[in-house]
């Protein structure tokens, strides 16, 4: 077996914390709920899953295209757009913006491409202050970690959590329920938002006939983040252009049905500038910055660029099996679960994160619920292999996978040797699935040999 699969094993033993578990498991089933009741505005689920699924992956096919369409519609439109081969790039340039604008304090809306860039360590070493404002986001912030979920990222904290973190930070009462915690927060970010120089977002969708930026969110804060500063930084990846307005009309609802069970997000706004000559309120100058980090890569990839067509619902992560019992930490990387698996060892190397894609039971269930039909217990699959290829895991283990394949290549094969052997092979290393379960002994002889041999 792989080192790091072995480090991700000593990091699944969270699943084995009742309290974490029980608090897992129970905000993702309020999800479900939502979800389940969401789909129900569709007459045909499966027809707009086609339907979104065809048009990502025609713009996957096509991305140059309507990248070039998406930059003239934005220059137009009085936005400046900026290049980013990797991470680095795209701090480095947001630097130089905060530094034009003479800006110390950003607030930021939740944006997992930021996260993927380490945007907020990176500008507090350069001596900005980010601030996040969605309230999931503002919760991890406060606590010091990481968003643990695509989409939720305080899906790992009870109420209770909360109130003792926000007791501990802010002398909030201890026993404050979530309406006088939101209700704190948000006085605390208003103070943000209206002294703040620079405004940050990410993006759902780049518009690429109308050059402009299409954000959907549920708190405001999104819009917030705009309205309010001089400045505002969009960062996004190259794969989330879409070829028109037209088609916000299909994915905007099915990003909500899928992501969070609503009919439509709350707030869905399409940005096509900074502020005219005409309008008293906005940022005098936008800026998007379009992030590759080795996108380019599993664009031309044969099989898996098709994960490139995801819209961040956070579906596959709510549906997989593993995930809900070992949650997002255990992954130690921006995006987790199914999607995580498949796309982080293209962007951070196999060598590192290859062994994501053996945390996976292939259940399918992932590939079940993707609103945009990525075929991703197989791209796991995929991935897979090519660690095999690549020599990723450890001499014993590559060794094993050989003798795996060549016994189940043929039954003979199997047969070749009795019980007592293959109960000997198996049992070589200790508590080999794990301290909770014991290997099953195999009989004398396999039933098609006790078949021929007509053994009762």
């Amino acid at each position: 077996m792989p080192k790091l699969q072995n480090i991700f094993l000593k990091d699944s033993k969270i699943a084995f914390d009742k309290t974490h578990r029980k608090t897992l498991n129970f905000n993702i089933s309020k999800y479900d709920e939502a979800v389940a009741k969401g789909k129900l505005r569709y007459r045909n689920m499966d027809l707009a899953k086609q339907r979104a699924s065809y048009l990502k992956g025609k713009v996957v096919a096509n991305l140059a295209t309507y990248l070039e369409e998406f930059e003239n519609k934005a220059t137009n439109n009085g936005i400046d757009i900026v290049w980013a081969r990797n991470g680095e790039e795209a701090v480095t340039e947001i630097i130089k913006i905060l530094e034009e604008n003479n800006a110390k304090l950003l607030v930021k809306s939740k944006s997992m491409i930021s996260e993927e860039i380490e945007l907020n360590e990176n500008l507090e070493k350069a001596g900005f202050e980010p601030v996040e404002t969605d309230l999931g986001e503002f919760i991890v912030q406060v606590a010091g970690e990481k968003p643990y979920h695509i989409l939720t990222p305080a899906m790992h904290k009870s109420k209770e959590d909360v109130a003792d973190l926000f007791h501990k930070e802010f002398k909030t009462p201890p026993d404050s329920t979530p309406t006088e915690l939101t209700l704190f927060v948000r006085k605390v970010l208003r103070e943000k938002f209206t002294s703040a120089e620079v405004g940050v977002t990410g993006a759902n969708f780049l518009v690429a006939d109308v050059g402009g930026v299409a954000l959907t969110e549920n708190e405001g804060n999104g819009f917030m983040s705009v309205s309010f500063p001089k400045a505002h930084i969009v960062i996004a990846g190259i794969e989330k252009v879409i070829p028109s307005i037209n088609d916000l009309q299909l994915m905007f609802p099915l990003l909500s049905a899928l992501g969070t069970g609503q009919q439509v997000t709350v707030y869905n706004s399409l940005l096509t500038g900074p502020k005219r000559d005409n309008e008293s309120n906005g940022p005098d100058k936008m800026v998007v910055v379009l992030l590759d980090n080795q996108r380019t890569k599993i664009a031309n990839d044969k099989t898996h660029y098709k994960s490139l067509k995801c819209i961040r619902c956070g579906a596959c992560l709510n549906a997989c099996p593993i995930y809900k019992n070992v949650g997002g930490y255990t992954y130690n990387t921006t995006y987790s679960g199914p999607i995580g698996s498949v796309i982080t060892p293209f962007l951070k190397g196999f060598e590192k994160y290859g062994h994501l894609s053996f945390a996976c039971t292939v259940c399918g269930a992932c590939t079940d619920v993707c609103p945009v039909k990525i075929p991703l217990h197989d791209l796991i699959l995929q991935n897979r292999k090519r660690s095999i290829e690549q020599n990723q895991g450890s001499f014993g283990w590559n060794a094993g996978m050989k003798a795996y394949e060549w016994a189940f290549k043929k039954r003979k094969n199997m047969d070749f040797v009795n019980g007592d052997i293959k109960n000997a092979v198996v049992t070589t290393q200790k508590n080999v699935l794990g301290k909770q379960k014991k290997f099953p002994t195999f009989s004398d002889y396999s039933y098609s040999k006790q078949t021929k041999l007509n053994l009762k």
